[in-house]
């Protein structure tokens, strides 16, 4: 049996529970969860903005150690240490075959309706699987291609971050913009990502990085991590404050928050020929656009899934960042709380103030 966070009810925060997986199937991996981040992703089920079949263990940025493997798994083995990655790839779809792996719809690593029930508790009632990996679990059930093995000298707590907030943030910057160095980045929320994205666009060399978000505290972390410059995102004159210090507006504009507002920002904040990226989760009813002075400017808008990831490429690259000192974890995680606590971790994710909080697994 493993100790999980249920959601039952949307609402109504999580249940403590014991649930029980199965044994791994041949392309599956029991893994030993030893943290797992707290990610606004989490909160949109959490509270019942996005739809899901419920109960349901939330979680998705998670490390871990593998206990057990499946008779076909070949990329990892027990003892392994693993980052996960909600964003499985198949590796046959023609997203993964021309490099678009975060875009795969998961063809068999997913469940379908009718398979064997992988996560159950107690009078033997089914436990659904959210985003592939339920990570807010003593233990996960896995398909081998949503985890990839990493540095054993690597910390597991900084490690768990780079599942979700990182791979998104700093991939944004290498995948997506492929930032050539000198160019510049306005960031429209400093969360998790919104500062992943701000370090990554230091590690790449970008000429000014001006990070916006309401908060002083997190324009103090934007600093920390390598913000060259910062605005109040909610003050009225922030567009025109970013086009002023940037001299005529950045060449990416990258909202990290999902909200209308800042994803407007973002827009507003475009030199001619500048991309708007969106990567927060917006509420379902939303919808960002360009008018059409942004596009006879050459203005672009496009959304970027995780980072447009290659994830067993990108993670071990990412660990090598942090084990060099150039990616700054650290800064980015501000406590680490125990299963028990998390409620009252996705309350504080709620009141805004702090970065990451993570889920700390004895």
């Amino acid at each position: 049996m493993a100790k999980a966070a249920i959601l039952e009810t949307p609402g109504q925060g999580l249940v403590i529970g014991e649930v029980e997986l199965a044994d791994p199937m041949p392309h599956e991996v029991l893994i030993d969860t030893k943290a797992c981040g707290l990610c606004h992703s989490d909160l949109h089920f959490i509270d019942g903005a996005y739809p899901h079949p419920l109960p349901a263990i939330p979680g998705h940025e998670a490390a871990g150690i593998v206990r057990a493997v499946g008779s076909e798994v070949r990329t990892v083995k027990p003892g392994d240490h693993v980052v996960s990655c909600l964003s499985a790839f198949c590796g046959t779809c023609e997203f993964c075959v021309t490099g678009r792996m975060a875009l795969c719809l998961g063809g068999d690593t997913r469940r379908s309706e009718g398979d064997a029930m992988r996560i159950s508790r107690a009078g033997g009632e089914s436990v659904n699987q959210m985003l592939n990996l339920s990570a807010f679990s003593e233990q996960m059930l896995i398909h081998e291609n949503a985890c990839v093995s990493i540095d054993k000298d690597m910390p597991l707590d900084r490690a768990a971050v780079i599942g979700c907030a990182v791979t998104t943030g700093a991939g944004t910057i290498f995948n997506t913009c492929k930032l050539t160095p000198g160019q510049t980045v306005a960031v429209i929320g400093c969360g998790g990502v919104g500062l992943a994205v701000v370090n990554a666009a230091k590690i790449a060399g970008a000429g000014q990085i001006i990070a916006a978000d309401p908060l002083p505290e997190k324009r103090a972390l934007a600093e920390a991590l390598g913000a060259t410059h910062t605005v109040d995102a909610t003050a009225d004159d922030a567009a025109k404050q970013i086009t002023m210090i940037s001299n005529g507006g950045v060449d990416f504009g990258i909202e990290a928050v999902g909200r209308q507002a800042s994803a407007n920002l973002a827009v507003a904040s475009l030199r001619r020929g500048g991309t708007a990226i969106i990567l927060g989760m917006m509420p379902l009813d939303c919808k960002v656009g360009l008018g059409a002075m942004d596009l006879l400017s050459g203005k672009k808008l496009t959304g970027a899934i995780m980072g447009d990831n290659h994830f067993p490429v990108d993670l071990p690259r990412l660990v090598d960042f942090y084990m060099r000192g150039l990616l700054d974890l650290d800064t980015i995680i501000a406590e680490r709380i125990a299963l028990d606590d998390i409620n009252a971790g996705f309350d504080k994710m709620r009141a805004g103030h702090s970065a990451r909080s993570v889920v700390v697994f004895d």
